[in-house]
């Protein structure tokens, strides 16, 4: 059996400061690092935080031919607008991850994989608000895994400032907490 070559589309989306463009640049970054070819398009409106911001990231062994698209393997949204607007750009057989916490009309789609995760909830919980984009990418990396978690947090050690290196602990177990969270909602869809 021939292994597909890795090429994902994925589109980020949710209010401003919800850090989805964060999200979507550290998939992007943890994919340079694996040697990957990517692309990292940030869309927000001109309200910046409180107003809607998007990212497509692309991840691909080979050559990006357009950063332009249209449909998506994966969306992964985190409030209400977002859900509404990218569930129907999913590609069949796609997966849809959202934040179950600011979702109040459900996904409706039955050819795509859909994982709720709470992750502003579980963000509360851990202390720390600013880390449900983590808990978000981890879910995304649990269901499929784009690229590692040990490069996601090596992109965060590049990228982040030296004086916030302290937090590198606890983003690391947002990551392995969203990816716990995304097994146990996969395993609830299943039975």
């Amino acid at each position: 059996m021939t292994k597909n070559k890795l090429n994902e589309e994925i589109i980020f989306a949710g209010f401003g400061g919800q850090g989805v463009l964060s999200m979507g640049m550290m998939l992007a970054y943890a994919g340079m690092l694996e040697d990957r070819e990517v692309c990292w398009m940030p869309s927000y409106g001109p309200e910046m935080r409180g107003g809607t911001a998007n990212c497509i990231v692309i991840v691909s062994e080979e050559s990006i031919s357009s950063p332009i698209v249209t449909t998506f393997d994966s969306a992964v949204v985190l409030n209400q607008p977002s859900l509404d607007k990218f569930e129907p750009a999913v590609r069949p057989d796609g997966l849809l991850i959202y934040d179950s916490t600011n979702i109040i009309n459900l996904p409706t789609r039955d050819d795509i994989t859909i994982v709720p995760v709470a992750a502003s909830a579980e963000a509360v919980k851990m202390e720390n608000k600013r880390i449900m984009n983590m808990i978000v990418l981890g879910a995304l990396l649990e269901v499929k895994p784009v690229v590692t978690v040990e490069s996601v947090i090596e992109a965060l050690r590049k990228v982040l400032p030296e004086r916030h290196h302290k937090l590198l602990p606890l983003n690391e177990k947002a990551i392995r907490r969203g990816m716990e969270l995304a097994q146990a909602a996969s395993t609830v869809e299943t039975e």
